[in-house]
């Protein structure tokens, strides 16, 4: 039987090779090549992995959360825990320079040399590093503007025209992209194509705004397709408005986009937000209101059209006090800070929404033992003690 079976045609056709065996070099063939491209997505998962994330929090303080003798980095002011035990995992690569408005950020190595992680320093004590956070404008989350006499900064952040940004993020952005993508293209041409984008405050707003940076530089091809990105924004404020976070969530779809917030932190409920009638999809019940009312009666239709007119009002007035002082006042100051600057247009929008897959920790009666429920101390639930303190608890 053996014999007939490789002296058949079918047999002698391929070389005297067994067709199951044939076929199974072919899918291995095609399984091979399959997996080139997942190779740098292999050296990362989605998902909240929390042992990654308080490695993270542990490179973030020995990066900026600890004032180094004998160098000129600056510890933040908002976020100096205790001593929470030192990075295991990575090493540190580069420093970048300190520009624009008191911005920085360093990229440190996976002890494999298959990971880098890019770490973005949050707000310090300088009061331009605190103006950045208060210029809370709404910026088109595409366009371009005049950095300084030398640099023209053209971005595209999302895919919907309506998205808008958080504007001094923005230019905190602007500042430290050139550096960023310079070393991630000097590091890929090492091996590396996996990168962790990670911050912790102000540090994740602008984490939000470089991932959605480099996601379309990678679809315009300014930057290698192949190239794997996950994004930890530890503690962060809200970073634009409703289509701006749209579309983040979906670019970093399926877990690439961690979003940790400590439930009794107040720094993820800012910046104000107001909603008005505008910042709704133009199909809404809203739109044409007197359609929506036209089966009531006369009465009926002007009291109801009366009351929301009211609201209406009061809303978008409220939305304008706030751009006036958060966008234009601020702005002005901004200059003051960045003379050469040319900022964007602000938005009328004040709607600022979350971002990103959340990862809620939820504080009970032993976390508010250690970290006292009321306190003078504005950024208790802020540190990153009590980020790591309830992510072991949790996870």
């Amino acid at each position: 039987m053996t014999g007939h079976y490789l002296h058949s045609t079918e047999a002698n056709t391929h070389g005297g090779m067994p067709p199951f065996l044939r076929k199974a070099l072919i899918l291995g063939g095609v399984l091979l090549w399959f997996s080139f491209p997942l190779t740098a997505q292999s050296e990362l998962r989605p998902g909240f992995d929390a042992a990654e994330y308080r490695e993270l929090l542990r490179v973030w303080q020995a990066e900026f959360g600890i004032q180094w003798p004998g160098d000129d980095r600056s510890p933040t002011d908002t976020a100096l825990p205790p001593a929470i035990g030192k990075p295991e995992q990575y090493s540190f690569e580069y420093l970048s320079a300190d520009v624009g408005m008191r911005n920085r950020w360093a990229l440190w190595l996976r002890r494999d040399h298959r990971v880098a992680a890019i770490i973005l320093r949050g707000t310090v004590g300088d009061p331009v590093s605190w103006l950045e956070n208060f210029y809370a404008g709404q910026a088109p989350a595409n366009g371009a503007f005049q950095l300084n006499d030398s640099v023209r900064f053209e971005y595209h952040l999302a895919a919907d025209e309506r998205a808008m940004v958080h504007a001094g993020w923005l230019i905190g952005l602007a500042s430290l992209a050139p550096s960023i993508v310079a070393r991630i293209n000097s590091e890929y041409a090492q091996g590396v194509h996996a990168f962790i984008l990670f911050g912790h405050s102000q540090g994740a707003a602008l984490a939000f705004l470089t991932r959605s940076y480099l996601y379309y530089l990678q679809q315009k091809g300014a930057l290698p397709a192949d190239i794997v990105f996950k994004t930890y924004c530890s503690a962060a404020p809200k970073p634009g408005n409703a289509y701006y976070a749209y579309d983040y969530d979906f670019i970093t779809r399926g877990g690439w986009g961690l979003t940790v917030v400590n439930a009794a932190d107040w720094v993820p409920e800012t910046p104000f937000s107001l909603q008005t009638m505008g910042d709704l999809n133009p199909v809404n019940p809203f739109a044409n209101i007197n359609k929506a009312l036209a089966r009531m009666s006369l009465i009926k239709r002007l009291y109801i059209k009366g009351k929301y007119n009211k609201l209406h009002r009061r809303a978008r007035k409220a939305a304008n006090a706030f751009r006036k002082v958060l966008g234009n006042r601020a702005g002005a100051w901004v200059r003051k800070a960045l003379p050469e600057l040319q900022e964007p247009v602000l938005g009328p929008g004040m709607n600022y929404q979350r971002a990103g897959t959340s990862v809620v920790l939820e504080p009970d009666s032993a976390y508010y033992r250690l970290f006292p429920r009321h306190t003078q101390q504005i950024f208790e639930h802020h540190r990153l003690e009590a980020y790591d303190w309830l992510t072991a608890k949790y996870y």
